[in-house]
């Protein structure tokens, strides 16, 4: 099993950028997907997921700014990030599993990680 995420880069605050995440998952469509981030010298921390059925949610920092979708048929899932500000720099990383938890430990399946920086 392989997740590759995509679209990271270096915006300036305020702008907008778009991750994909590839997963190379049989079962693609039951799986809840999720994206998560991490900053230097910080924990790994939840962004969001979407559940196989579409629900979602979202961390209180990025909820309104940032919005989770999925298309199955692609095995893709993506996070479009709006309103980017420099708090929001970290290495986002997408990941697989069968729970909504937000703890990192409860993910089958990690992707490698794409930078996003925010510049003020």
């Amino acid at each position: 099993v392989q997740l590759q995420a995509s679209g990271g880069g270096l915006v300036q605050a305020g702008g907008s950028l778009r991750l994909s995440c590839v997963a190379t998952l049989r079962t693609f469509g039951s799986y809840n997907m999720a994206w998560f981030r991490q900053a230097p010298g910080k924990a790994r921390e939840f962004v969001s997921l979407i559940a196989w059925n579409s629900w979602t949610a979202y961390a209180d920092s990025v909820k309104g700014r940032f919005t989770v979708s999925r298309d199955n048929v692609r095995n893709t899932v993506y996070l479009q990030m709006s309103s980017l500000a420099p708090e929001d720099t970290a290495v986002y990383y997408c990941a697989a599993g069968l729970t909504t938890s937000r703890a990192t430990r409860d993910f089958d399946y990690w992707g490698q990680g794409t930078q996003v920086t925010v510049s003020s």
